[in-house]
């Protein structure tokens, strides 16, 4: 079937083209609303900014092909084989994208607005700029090459593997990261006010700049990372598990610690004024300058922490083990 016969029978009013083969074919512009290409070899096709709503793609081959500027909002592509295709610019809002393969495929810019991209192979996909609103990605692949901007606001990512994916500057407020891995991930400058993070690992991730404001991150793992002049005012990092993290210059104001494991962590010019740091670990922290006003550091482990210059006016230190070895008694 070339070009012309499948415009000719959709026009006039046939939709199936089920198995149909239009392998390498070039159509702009192309009207193909509604349309039935499931398990089609399209391989190659242009299709630059065609009609392309609610078309049934589900299981179709796609590999290398121009999508560019199409619309194909929800249009149904589980399992389809989207291998290097082009979606620059596309718009994909509700689309379903189960299961599907999209290695190497260019988003840069799309509109994937609440769409399916649940266990979908996202390896080496560039999404630059995106923006994946209320996109559900759980179980999606690693080794995303960018997110860069993305506006991932709402997002659920809930167990997603982004580990060393680069999310700088991207939107992330309110999405769901819970028990996700964003291990090595860089995160420099991305906002993640609200975000839900239970049990999200971001060892050695880049979170240099970060707003982390009001999040819930409790029983996060972020051993290594680099949270140096992040906001994590409000935030919940109970039992949270941050040894050796660089969390210089960052605003922990009113964030709530509570037996987290801040070992041998650089707090350097923190500002944990009326912090909860209730049963938490400090040995061997580094708090130099550290403005710990009104904090709460009742029964802290406080062993071989450097303290000297801290602020600690108004701070509860009770039934903490300081420094020296000593216990505090108020």
């Amino acid at each position: 079937m070339n070009a012309r016969e499948l415009l000719s029978r959709y026009a006039a009013g046939e939709t199936d083209f089920r198995g149909a083969s239009l392998r390498n074919m070039s159509v702009h512009d192309a009207d193909l609303i509604n349309a039935d290409l499931s398990q089609a070899n399209l391989q190659g096709i242009s299709l630059v900014f065609s009609y392309l709503m609610r078309v049934n793609l589900r299981q179709s081959v796609l590999i290398g092909a121009k999508l560019s500027g199409s619309n194909l909002n929800q249009a149904h592509l589980s399992e389809a084989k989207l291998n290097d295709v082009d979606l620059h610019g596309a718009a994909l809002v509700g689309a379903t994208l189960v299961n599907a393969d999209l290695t190497f495929a260019v988003l840069i810019d799309a509109n994937l607005m609440n769409a399916d991209l649940r266990s979908a192979n996202l390896s080496g996909a560039n999404l630059a700029g995106a923006c994946l609103k209320g996109a559900t990605l759980r179980r999606a692949s690693k080794n995303i090459t960018s997110l860069r901007n993305a506006n991932l606001r709402r997002a659920d990512l809930r167990g997603a593997d982004l580990s060393e994916a680069n999310l700088a500057g991207a939107d992330l407020r309110g999405a769901d990261l819970s028990e996700a891995n964003l291990a090595n991930t860089d995160l420099t400058g991305a906002n993640l006010a609200e975000a839900i993070m239970r049990g999200t690992g971001l060892t050695e991730a880049n979170l240099t700049g970060a707003n982390l404001a009001n999040a819930y991150m409790q029983n996060v793992r972020t051993e290594r990372a680099n949270l140096s002049e992040a906001d994590l005012q409000g935030t919940n990092l109970d039992l949270a598990v941050m040894s050796m993290a660089n969390l210089s210059k960052s605003n922990l104001s009113e964030a709530s610690l509570y037996r987290a494991n801040l070992n041998g962590t650089d707090l350097s010019r923190t500002n944990l004024s009326g912090a909860n740091l209730r049963e938490a670990q400090l040995v061997e922290s580094y708090m130099a300058r550290t403005n710990l006003t009104n904090a709460d550091l009742a029964d802290a482990l406080l062993a071989r922490a450097e303290l000297s210059s801290a602020n600690l006016l108004n701070a509860n230190l009770k039934g903490a083990t300081m420094p020296d070895g000593s216990i505090a008694t108020d």
